[in-house]
């Protein structure tokens, strides 16, 4: 049987194309600022602010991709802090990533491999909501353009580019590839080479997909689904501090590990004093703002090279995400208190948190 002949690669009648145009025309303006914003996002890094992209900038991404560590859901979060730990590998990932994003955009916007641009949007979408959806005190505002960034892409996805593209100009210099089953899923001047039958259940599909993805991150970050409205599993506005890996030794050394898992990445945490206590609840040793900010460099082991615990002005200083171990000492005759120990750290707002 002839290539043209099968059902799925037929002929377009003159009603279609006249429709079909009609779609992507009225979607143009969609496709275009898609484009746009995935297109912005990368030529930020490459071209209008590169110190995205330098390592010993204040700006550079590794410190907004830990920030977004703490409240990463579906195993992100690992996957950042496996990145953040391994130099490389994170440097290969934000160039490709930043890469990818350039060209996807200016895909989009040009309508060159408009199908296969859109698709990579939808995987960008998925990926930011998954990192950076929790961030936003009310309205998530990172959720919110990367779930309109998801439903878009989708959209393009199904339907193409039809006007004003590259596509439409290759197609036209060689037609045919309208024959070929690649130009016609990766491309956007013409239908998917499907059936009515199966486009419907296609797009019924990508219709699921995009309701269930969006609505169910929604009400696991915020509720106002099927829960009320909540502030979400990780604050993105309080400071909230774990603390695990308490040891305490026979001379008077003390450890711990401390993590800022939980707040705004727009202005550090603050401890402003470090209490011992024993099981009754006394208090053996209290470090107060003063010795806290005068800590030696060596008493402070940070877990990443970027958003780190520091001493500071207030006591101790902690970016969003930062992570490490705290080593502290007291008189070793403080130590007959009744074990086991607890340690207790307050913040610059008066609050208590303790492992």
């Amino acid at each position: 049987m002839n290539e043209l002949a099968r059902p799925s690669l037929r002929a377009i009648t003159i009603d279609e194309k006249a429709n079909w145009r009609m779609l992507a025309l009225s979607l143009l303006s969609v496709r275009f600022i898609q484009g746009f914003i995935y297109w912005g996002g990368g030529s930020r890094r490459f071209i209008y602010a590169p110190a995205k992209l330098d390592p010993s900038a204040p700006h550079w991404m590794a410190n907004k991709s830990q920030s977004a560590m703490p409240g990463a859901i579906l195993g992100t979060g690992h996957i950042i802090s496996w990145l953040l730990q391994h130099f490389v590998a994170l440097y290969a990932g934000l160039i490709v990533f930043s890469a990818l994003e350039l060209l996807c955009g200016l895909g989009l916007m040009a309508g060159f491999l408009t199908r296969l641009s859109a698709l990579g949007s939808v995987c960008f979408s998925i990926v930011l909501m998954l990192m950076f959806g929790w961030q936003g005190a009310t309205c998530i505002d990172e959720w919110t353009m990367a779930a309109c960034n998801l439903a878009m892409g989708m959209t393009l996805v199904l339907a193409g580019a039809g006007v004003y593209s590259l596509d439409n100009v290759l197609l036209a210099r060689r037609p045919w590839l309208a024959s070929r089953f690649w130009f016609r899923w990766a491309c956007g001047s013409l239908p998917l080479p499907l059936s009515g039958p199966a486009f419907l259940k296609l797009s019924v599909a990508v219709f699921a997909l995009t309701v269930v993805f969006n609505v169910g991150t929604y009400n696991y970050y915020r509720g106002s689904v099927f829960t009320p409205f909540h502030a979400g599993p990780t604050s993105p506005s309080k400071h909230h501090f774990s603390l695990d890996g308490l040891n305490v030794t026979a001379d008077g050394s003390v450890g711990f590990h401390l993590y800022l898992d939980g707040g705004t990445p727009e202005a550090p945490a603050h401890v402003m004093e470090v209490t011992l206590q024993d099981s009754t609840g006394k208090k053996v040793e209290v470090w107060n703002a003063d010795q806290l900010s005068h800590l030696p460099k060596e008493a402070i082991q940070n877990d990443y090279s970027y958003n780190q615990i520091k001493p500071g002005r207030y006591g101790l200083s902690a970016e969003m995400g930062a992570a490490a171990t705290i080593h502290l000492s007291m008189p070793a005759d403080r130590m007959d208190g009744a074990k086991p120990f607890k340690i207790v750290v307050t913040d610059i707002e008066g609050r208590s948190f303790s492992d």
